[in-house]
């Protein structure tokens, strides 16, 4: 199987006989006789699987039936990939190949592992994040998309799998035999592609993404009717942050994103001045290791569940599939919302020529053609830099005078220096018109100053003009600034304040009520910015703990006691 390398000892370190030992504690012995699975592709895999005696072989199984061995392996080798931290489906089936004596251990010691043996820990964990890139760019174990894969809903459904680093595959059935006869079948007419067929054999025709979460089994609540600590609604990099500081002080957490780890940073295709990466980092992955980290102390993470609601008083969470999740405190990180152009048919052409982030799919679809880029800061900078090397020509619109207003300096040099990027300042589209089918195939922009208009033909446009709050889930619960972020700390107006003691000012990153709490790009006054988000969510957990403890106080409930690692 392509990328995967039996020598590489980072992705395969062998265990010895000591160091297992050591692990034996965290789980239990168990027996397998020839050709006896010990887990199966789509099924829940029990846990990671060290063997002591005998051999296993893994096989990338599709759910096209297609089998392909990947590596067999011996005694001191473990079994499992990053899935295995928080017990989701398996992406590979494992078979004895002979009789197997193997250490089972369950999620819940795995991530004990992690903490109590940090050195075998770190080793473990190296080798199951790797393992989990290599599943991803081969598409094994996940579900196959039919239909052309410049198809919007194609791009739809790989974007949510991509974002959510879930392995798939792609099938055109114009090309592919296997995927034309499952269309023939399962498919009679076009609104009815794409269809996703998953690993334990379902077929979906066109899913929403929550329909093909489902089906994955990505979507679970492992406690339902528990009361958690902490709730945390949003996983980009605020929400991300308090998940991992908060777990690994010992509080119980859950957290919940409508669509994806990383929000509008697991976008960026590169970040430069973000601290201590100087060759910088991919959005998609300093989120998607902050993302394993929060699992890694237990924190349940929840994708894709939209909250609908927030009730105050008791504090809960409605989410939209009518279950409740209760919370002693709760922390909005929800982020922001993208803002549209006001152009009146923009949003038929949404997926289909609109786009709002410029991931590795996108510029597969504008490849050697001119693009349009809007928007004057970091995000469309990152974006115009990195679709430099897809694109045959960029046509950068900057609605203000400048892009130093609001763009890095290294950003704006380096676009300076590239030679198919053309940058038109104080220039905004004015509309767009597309084909028969949908497919946007021009664009119109205006000079702001001398109202000159030019028209050209392009399929592709890219908005990053600021975002939204997206607040609206909180119905009024809270106090809200003007342009609808969440107000904090002193920005609190005095009347709002809903608490115990309603003559003193909250917390700095509290909200008007008492144990509600805020923090990333939807509080009201916050530095738009991945380390400021990333910040605001490591100092949330401070005053968290003193609100929990405050409350158990009142309630005369027990602290919790002293941990110990």
């Amino acid at each position: 199987m392509p990328g995967f390398d039996p020598r590489d000892e980072r992705m395969f370190p062998k265990l010895t006989g000591a160091e297992i030992d050591r692990l034996l504690r965290f789980g239990q012995l168990q027996r397998y006789s020839k050709d006896q699975p010990l887990f199966v592709t789509g099924e829940i895999a029990p846990g990671m699987f060290v063997v002591k005696v005998g051999r296993v072989k893994m096989t990338r199984r599709d759910p096209l039936g297609h089998l392909a061995p990947i590596v067999e392996r011996g005694p001191g080798d473990f079994v499992g990939e990053v899935g295995q931290l928080s017990g989701r489906p398996a992406l590979v089936d494992v078979h004895a190949v002979e009789d197997v004596e193997a250490l089972l251990i369950p999620p819940e010691n795995l991530r004990a592992v992690m903490i109590a043996e940090p050195e075998l820990g770190d080793r473990i964990m190296r080798a199951l994040i790797l393992r989990r890139v290599v599943v991803i760019e081969t598409g094994a174990g996940g579900p196959v998309l039919i239909g052309p894969e410049d198809a919007p809903d194609v791009v739809r459904l790989q974007g949510f799998l991509t974002r959510n680093a879930y392995p798939c595959q792609v099938l055109d059935p114009a090309v592919d035999r296997d995927a034309a006869d499952l269309v023939e079948k399962y498919a009679p007419t076009p609104t009815d592609l794409p269809l996703a067929v998953c690993p334990k054999g379902t077929i979906l025709n066109n899913p929403s993404e929550a329909e093909l979460a489902r089906a994955l089994g990505m979507v679970r609540i492992d406690e339902q009717g528990r009361t958690y600590d902490v709730a945390i609604v949003g996983a980009g990099p605020a929400g991300l942050a308090t998940a991992v500081y908060a777990a690994s002080e010992g509080l119980s957490v859950v957290v919940f994103d409508a669509r994806a780890f990383g929000g509008q940073a697991g976008a960026s295709a590169r970040i430069e001045n973000y601290l201590g990466f100087p060759i910088g980092i991919s959005g998609q992955m300093l989120t998607g290791l902050a993302y394993v980290q929060a699992q890694k102390f237990g924190a349940e993470i929840v994708i894709p569940t939209e909250v609908s609601r927030l009730n105050c008083n008791p504090l809960t969470l409605e989410l939209s599939d009518g279950v409740r999740a209760k919370a002693v405190a709760v922390v909005i990180a929800s982020g922001a919302r993208y803002r549209r152009l006001d152009v009146p048919n923009l949003r038929d052409f949404e997926g289909r020529g609109v786009w709002y982030w410029a991931s590795p799919i996108e510029a597969r679809l504008c490849r050697r053609e001119e693009i349009v880029l809007v928007g004057g800061g970091n995000s469309v900078g990152q974006a115009a830099v990195f679709l430099r090397n897809y694109a045959a020509k960029i046509w950068l619109l900057v609605r203000g005078p400048s892009l130093a207003e609001s763009m890095s300096q290294y950003l704006i040099d380096r676009i300076e220096a590239t030679t198919n990027i053309e940058v038109l300042k104080n220039t905004e589209v004015v509309a767009l018109s597309g084909s028969p089918h949908g497919q946007l195939e021009r664009i119109r922009w205006r000079h702001r100053v001398s109202g000159d208009e030019t028209e050209k033909a392009v399929r592709h446009l890219f908005l990053f003009i600021g975002a939204a709050p997206a607040t609206r889930w909180l119905h009024g619960c809270i106090s809200l600034d003007a342009k609808g972020f969440v107000q904090t700390g002193a920005s609190v107006p005095t009347q709002d304040v809903r608490s115990d003691d309603s003559a003193a000012l909250p917390p700095s990153l509290q909200s008007s009520v008492a144990g509600v709490f805020a923090v990333g790009d939807v509080r009201s006054g916050s530095v738009k910015r991945v380390g400021a988000a990333i910040g605001e969510g490591a100092a949330v957990v401070a005053q968290l703990h003193a609100y929990l403890a405050a409350t158990r106080t009142t309630s005369g409930e027990a602290p919790p006691p002293e941990r110990t690692t």
